[in-house]
C-alpha cells in the first residue's frame, strides 16, 4: 500500500478494567489519499490497488489488538464546499450477539481538521472527545517499517468509549 504505516494496537476492556477475550474488532478507512475502496466512494483521489481498506481481529486473552495498515488520508464531506472530514479509522465490536455491535472512530494527534468535524464536536460536546485520540507510542513502532499507535477501547460504564450510537 502507499502511504505512511502505521500499527494500531490497545486493549477492549469492560468498565472494570477487565480484558474482553474473543473480542471480534473490524476496521475501515480510507486510503493515504482519502479514498474508500467502496463503488459508492466518488472522491476524485486515487484508488490504491494494493489497498482494502479493512481488517479484522479477534481480541487475545489480555483483550489486545492489533493492525497495521496506512495513515489514512482525509477527504471532502460530501457536497459541502470545503468541509473535509479528518483522518480517520472506523472501529466496529461485537458482543455476544450481533445486536451488541458498536461503532466508533479512532482520530488522530494535532489533527487542524478535528475542530470542524461533526461527529468530533458530538463527542467534546458529551465530553468524551479525548477517548477518541489515538497515543502516538514509540514503543509500539515497528523499527523500519510502522510509527506505532496506542488506542484503547472500553466498552461500557462512565469511562466508556464514545460510539456512533451516542450522537
Amino acid at each position: 500500500p502507499i502511504g505512511e504505516r502505521i500499527t494500531v494496537s490497545g486493549r477492549v476492556t469492560d468498565r472494570r478494567g477487565r480484558p474482553v477475550r474473543g473480542q471480534l474488532v473490524e476496521i475501515w478507512q480510507a486510503n493515504a489519499a482519502g479514498r474508500y475502496a467502496n463503488q459508492l466512494d466518488r472522491h476524485a483521489a486515487p484508488l490504491d490497488p494494493n489497498f482494502t481498506g479493512v481488517g479484522r481481529c479477534l481480541t487475545d486473552d489480555a483483550g489486545g489488538y492489533r493492525f497495521t495498515t496506512v495513515r489514512p488520508g482525509a477527504y471532502p464531506e460530501g457536497d459541502l464546499p470545503n468541509v473535509w472530514r479528518p483522518a480517520h479509522v472506523h472501529f466496529s465490536l461485537f458482543g455476544v450477539a450481533f445486536t451488541q455491535r458498536l461503532i466508533t472512530q479512532m482520530y488522530f494527534p494535532g489533527d487542524p481538521l478535528l475542530a470542524y468535524d461533526g461527529l468530533w464536536r458530538s463527542a467534546v460536546a458529551a465530553g468524551t472527545a479525548h477517548r477518541l485520540v489515538a497515543a502516538y507510542d514509540p514503543a509500539r513502532s515497528v523499527s523500519g517499517v510502522s510509527l506505532g499507535y496506542r488506542w484503547d477501547i472500553v466498552l461500557d460504564g462512565p469511562s466508556a468509549t464514545w460510539t456512533e450510537a451516542r450522537r
